[in-house]
């Protein structure tokens, strides 16, 4: 696109791929190898049909497995770049199922990432799940039809700083600033005006160095005017 920026729709959400970026750490390997962004799940209804796209492009069929005490499968594969994508196979999925997603976060500190998702951003804090697949212990966070997962593998991975970020829609910047700078949280990128686009960002890191990129748009500035 002429940003930059290919966006792809799922649900009410976007995945949006960008070009590395010099100024940022970039670590090879899986979601056990490195802090950072390492995984992303999106959720079907049809494996046949998902499978049939593979070996349509020429890939390899992917290897689904059981979802232990579900209904479901899941499969791991990789993308263009190496990095690790879940696909999750639900029977009879609801439309709001299919319209999910979930990132996986691998973090150095559980309990300070746990206190930055839970306290900071705000997001909904849901029970921990076993995981199996990673023989790890995962803490999910939800926030609409996004869940925000957490799971760590030590405190001593190396760090992945520019695979993946988290942006949020906000309806007031200037609170999410004023908040980080009491929180002495470290800013990225700071407060910034982009008045012909009607936009105003502020990029935050959380304990790992993981983007949260907190974005005010003329819509939502207009939502917080209604109410």
């Amino acid at each position: 696109t002429g940003t930059g920026v290919a966006r792809f729709e799922v649900g009410s959400q976007q995945v949006k791929f960008t070009r590395r970026t010099p100024d940022r750490q970039y670590q090879p390997g899986g979601v056990r190898d490195a802090t950072g962004f390492r995984l992303i799940t999106f959720h079907f209804a049809d494996k046949a049909a998902l499978t049939a796209r593979f070996e349509a492009h020429g890939l390899p069929a992917p290897d689904f497995r059981p979802v232990a005490g579900t209904d479901r499968e899941s499969a791991l594969v990789l993308d263009p770049d190496g990095q690790s994508v879940e696909l999750v196979v639900i029977p009879h999925a609801s439309a709001a199922e299919l319209a999910s997603i979930e990132v996986g976060l691998t973090v150095s500190d559980l309990e300070r990432s746990r206190a930055f998702y839970r306290s900071f951003v705000g997001l909904e804090e849901l029970p921990p799940v076993a995981d199996p697949r990673f023989g790890t212990t995962k803490y999910p966070f939800r926030h609409g039809s996004t869940t925000v997962s957490l799971r760590s593998f030590g405190s001593n991975l190396p760090r992945d700083t520019g695979s993946g970020g988290i942006q949020y829609v906000v309806s007031d910047v200037d609170t999410v600033a004023a908040l980080a700078a009491a929180r002495h949280i470290t800013v990225e990128q700071p407060l910034r005006d982009f008045g012909k686009m009607s936009l105003r960002t502020i990029w935050l890191n959380d304990p790992d160095g993981i983007t949260n990129y907190f974005a005010e748009t003329g819509q939502s500035r207009r939502a917080r005017s209604e109410h």
